[in-house]
């Protein structure tokens, strides 16, 4: 017995010398009363190691009180979260959150114990960061951070601020800061100027923001780490400043385009010395602001074909920007946006895949499969030859609004890469959309697998999630939900879901370029499951994510309805039937309305809330209208007024569609109307002119003209839209 002491005794030091403890219980205590208030206490928090080298977490009851394990932060919270959702039937989210904890907490029967089977849960896009964090301030992102740790994410892609780092680096190397007043964007395109693919577009960058965003990194890093994340920072991607080649004449800078009515951007050639020399730097100066996990994100081609696709020099140029990270920090590890090898397929292939990937050494390198979830390329790449991989589900394009996913794949294709012999070194899973704070079931979904390894019943996991949401289950709110699993959740191989004709510049078409319209399931359906939700308002006045729901199914079958509304003007115009014209130009401009009154009612539908978030950051009123061009181009023009990526990022918001869609719709109707009248042919090409001007003086407005705050009910307003639209939406489609 006494040896057994010692021994004991022993192990323990050793363990103690050997290990630090991973759970930050400062950290963790804050987290839990952000959480759940007042009830934290009834929390006891312990840690655990981790289990073949990856997380881990316990749930138990001891005391009356609730133990969460973990052998980290972010295992402790996914214990906190796994205990709300199964046994307080609770649900945290973007839009809408139900926190139900009893009085007297659930007690657990049995010891839960979760195991995930993924090195890495991956989180965010580049574009993330503009479509729907641009203007996010420390608040808003603390409460990301806490639903990410929620969720078991712990590879969140960390890129704001960057710009502060670039301007320290060619402040360093002589450049004035009016020198590179020609290269930074403004703040709602930082995601294609850090990706190669435009610059100063929404600029001059005030230094305010430089400083400010610099220092809001730093929050974001440290809350993430001390979860227990592993952020991915940015690395020199060869995209250096229209005035380089002034500075540095000898350097070999060529241009590129992106191809999207943008002037051509520079890229230092990797065999020049100074690319070695830059990427280096840039990492020393952004490790010594941010530090470093070692993992690192550079995408040189980003939506840009490579001048050659010779083997030897995309291996030499993969070799040169691998190069330039370990230089500096000797154990980074490349992540790089697979998009690529799915946007730019015809110029990828096998050969020119291997030659790019194999440059690096497999322990230095993993490969985000960005859109697995409808397009995957681990399949057709030998799982990228050896990389390790992640499969990621991207879902949104854009940030546009509207109810779409796959959602039976997403429940199962996670489990079955993983078990697949094919799928080699795949490492984890992740979520890479371009826009977030929607379709919140789809998400939830998604992160499900984080702690699993088989798949999902989406059915069965939907009737608890509705329960879960609204706080209690109605058999008519399950149908309800299992029609939007057949009908909108059962998306194609489209860059997401159908948006809306009243989104588009006007015109006689079904559809138009950026504006996806077609349905690829019966309308009828959605309308079925529209009358299920409504008919269940009265038993859900209170329920936060009920009422957003609501609101977003309602949404989606009046812009559904639009396009038949709009098919019936254009054919009364085309056969001169006036008082047909008149009667069904009147009803869509109605529908114009409606659908904002209806989107008034919640936040997070408001164009006021997004453009008095820019304004926020500002100091000066030269700032503020600068911040608010930014937010309402991207939202429409996405450029100038000859822009061919307007509407990209187009939204069904309150403000946006009275105060841009419907006059656009004005002016065409009545160029029409006057072409009725007179007999003469409309004169398109003159409406298009006056169309683009009338859009860029909107976008260059700074009037304050759309508020933040909520307006009506949004109960009353769909009973009432229910009543007035059922039976018309019905008949439209049933032809």
């Amino acid at each position: 017995m006494h040896k057994y002491i010692i021994l004991l005794f022993l192990a323990v030091v050793t363990a103690g010398l050997t290990t630090q403890a991973q759970v930050d219980q400062q950290n963790t205590a804050a987290f839990l009363k952000r959480i759940v208030a007042n009830r934290a206490g009834e929390f006891i928090v312990e840690e655990i190691p981790r289990e073949n080298e990856k997380d881990v977490f316990e749930v138990e009851s001891r005391n009356n009180k609730i133990v969460l394990r973990g052998n980290n932060g972010l295992s402790v919270a996914s214990a906190l979260n796994y205990y709300l959702k199964n046994y307080c039937q609770s649900d945290i989210g973007w839009n809408g959150t139900n926190l139900n904890i009893p009085v007297v907490l659930p007690l657990i029967s049995a010891k839960i114990h979760k195991n995930t089977h993924y090195n890495y849960r991956y989180y965010l896009n580049y574009c993330t960061f503009n479509y729907s964090m641009a203007w996010w301030d420390w608040e808003r992102w603390q409460k990301e951070i806490d639903w990410m740790a929620l969720n078991g994410i712990n590879m969140p892609l960390a890129i704001t601020g960057e710009e502060a780092i670039w301007r320290d680096v060619y402040r360093s190397m002589g450049f004035t800061d009016k020198e590179l007043e020609g290269f930074f964007s403004g703040p709602a395109y930082f995601s294609w100027l850090w990706m190669g693919n435009i610059d100063a577009w929404g600029g001059p960058l005030p230094q305010h923001w430089m400083d400010t965003h610099k220092e809001l990194q730093k929050k974001i890093l440290e809350r993430e780490r001390s979860f227990g994340m592993k952020p991915v920072l940015s690395a020199f991607t060869g995209h250096v400043p229209p005035t380089f080649k002034d500075k540095f004449p000898t350097a070999k800078v060529k241009r590129t385009n992106w191809d999207a009515g943008f002037p051509d951007v520079f890229i230092l050639d990797p065999e020049d010395t100074l690319f070695e020399k830059i990427g280096k730097q840039y990492i020393e100066t952004q490790t010594k602001e941010f530090g470093t996990d070692h993992l690192y994100s550079s995408d040189t081609f980003n939506e840009n074909i490579p001048p050659t696709n010779d083997s030897t020099y995309l291996s030499d140029m993969s070799k040169k920007v691998f190069h330039s990270m370990t230089a500096a920090d000797p154990k980074a590890i490349w992540v790089m946006q697979g998009w690529m090898f799915h946007y730019n397929n015809k110029f990828w292939q096998p050969q020119q895949v291997k030659a790019l990937l194999n440059a690096v050494p497999d322990d230095q390198m993993i490969v985000l499969d960005l859109y697995s979830d409808a397009h995957p390329v681990w399949n057709r790449t030998d799982a990228y030859y050896g990389k390790p991989w992640i499969w990621n589900m991207l879902q949104n394009f854009g940030g546009n609004i509207s109810l779409f996913g796959r959602m039976r794949h997403v429940a199962a294709d996670p489990s079955i890469a993983l078990h697949d012999p094919e799928s080699k070194k795949m490492v984890g899973i992740g979520l890479a959309p371009e826009g977030i704070e929607q379709n919140p079931a789809l998400f939830g979904l998604m992160l499900e697998n984080v702690w699993r390894d088989t798949p999902i019943d989406a059915e069965a996991w939907l009737k608890d999630y509705a329960k879960r949401r609204y706080g209690k289950q109605l058999p008519q709110l399950d149908e309800a939900w299992n029609i939007l699993l057949n009908t909108v959740y059962s998306g194609g191989l489209t860059e997401g879901g159908n948006e809306s004709i009243i989104v588009a510049r006007p015109t006689f078409e079904k559809k138009i370029d950026r504006v996806l319209t077609g349905l690829s399931y019966d309308p009828l359906q959605l309308v079925k499951a529209w009358g299920l939700f409504t008919a269940s308002a009265n038993e859900f006045k209170t329920s936060d994510g009920f009422e957003y729901d609501l609101i977003d199914v309602t949404r989606q079958v009046l812009a559904n309805y639009a396009s038949p509304l709009q098919q019936k003007m254009v054919a009364a115009y085309q056969v001169k039937d006036q008082a047909a014209f008149e009667k069904y130009s009147k009803e869509f401009l109605e529908l114009l309305d409606d659908m904002d009154m209806l989107l008034a009612t919640r936040k997070d539908f408001l164009l006021g809330k997004w453009i008095n978030e820019a304004r926020a950051n500002g100091i000066t009123e030269k700032e503020k209208n600068l911040y608010e061009f930014n937010a309402r181009d991207l939202v429409t023009l996405w450029g100038d007024k000859e822009s061919g990526l307007r509407e990209y990022s187009n939204r069904q918001w309150a403000g946006l569609i009275k105060g841009y869609y419907k006059p656009r719709w004005e002016m065409f109707f009545k160029a029409l109307d006057q072409s009725l009248q007179t007999g003469t042919a409309v004169d398109l090409k003159a409406f298009d002119k006056n169309v683009k001007n009338w859009e860029w003086q909107w976008v260059n407005l700074h009037n304050n003209a759309y508020s933040d705050k909520i307006k009506g009910n949004a109960f009353e307003v769909v009973t009432k839209l229910y009543a007035k639209y059922k039976d018309q939406i019905m008949a439209a489609h049933a032809k």
